[in-house]
């Protein structure tokens, strides 16, 4: 059975950084892309960040692009989100997802989600 959880989540002033860890189970890491996507209630769920199965190529949205990394450890079978210089708009509960494909965009291609964890930004 696959698994995701999401831990690092938390209220931090603006500016701050988090770190948020994806610990996945029942599968193998290194055989599928990752992502990072994000949600305010009432809205869509929105694309964060991207990588490849090795983790060298990376994707980021226009609105965290030099603010965001994503790393992942396929030795731990954990993906990371580093969040730096977070503005108050970067509010919302962040999820991450595996695809069986190559590194995506598109939330439809992501097959397993975590449970989610909030990220809350004060002005």
């Amino acid at each position: 059975q696959v698994q995701l959880v999401e831990s690092g989540g938390g209220l931090v002033q603006a500016g701050g950084s988090l770190r948020l860890s994806c610990a996945a189970s029942g599968l193998t890491l290194s055989s599928y892309g990752m992502g990072w996507f994000r949600q305010v209630l009432g809205k869509e769920r929105e694309f964060v960040a991207a990588n490849s199965r090795s983790g060298v190529r990376t994707s980021y949205a226009d609105s965290v692009k030099g603010r965001f990394t994503i790393s992942r450890d396929n030795a731990k079978n954990t993906v990371y989100l580093q969040m730096s210089s977070l503005k108050p708009e970067d509010t919302a509960v962040y999820y991450c997802a595996v695809s069986p494909g190559p590194m995506t965009q598109r939330a439809s291609y992501y097959d397993y989600w975590g449970q989610g964890t909030q990220v809350t930004v004060s002005s």
